[in-house]
């Protein structure tokens, strides 16, 4: 029982990151929650393997990305057992809080799957190493694809206008 305990705490607490790779990938407010439901179902069978050589937030956003791509080519709309768990919808909470957040979300929308992920991890502050790390890149190679990423996202912003 100790470890169901374990998972459910550290997803409860890290939650958010499951819920900002929905918002990413899935307009739908269904489609998110039915993804948000595989992610975890996701983190669980592959809970006994997490070993904690990374902090288990780089984990989830591994899984958690993983997932997500997986689940959109397979266009994976099954009904799972319902998990519990808090959301009043992220997204939209997010996006009421400014008008500048929705036309970025709507940006990022518009990119590749990868790119996403990228973006997703370094608005989370997280450094180029740790990107590195969670999508198995070198740091070089993360710091070229932000910088061209960044530029698309200014192209796309000017055409959003």
């Amino acid at each position: 029982m100790g470890i169901e305990k374990d998972f459910i705490t550290l997803v409860t607490s890290n939650q958010a990151i499951i819920h900002r790779v929905c918002c990413m990938y899935l307009d739908n407010k269904a489609e998110r929650e039915d993804l948000f439901q595989e992610i975890v179902l996701q983190a669980w069978k592959s809970f006994k393997s997490f070993r904690g050589d990374a902090k288990f937030q780089t984990w989830l956003y591994r899984v958690g990305l993983n997932t997500a791509i997986t689940y959109i080519k397979r266009g994976n709309r099954d009904t799972l057992a319902e998990l519990q768990y808090s959301q009043e919808s992220y997204c939209e909470i997010t996006y009421q809080e400014d008008e500048d957040i929705l036309l970025l979300y709507q940006a990022i929308s518009r990119l590749t799957k990868v790119e996403k992920a990228l973006v997703t991890l370094y608005l989370e502050d997280y450094s180029y190493n740790e990107i590195a790390e969670t999508l198995g890149m070198t740091p070089n190679h993360v710091a070229v694809k932000i910088s061209r990423i960044k530029t698309k996202l200014k192209q796309l912003s000017k055409q959003s206008s």
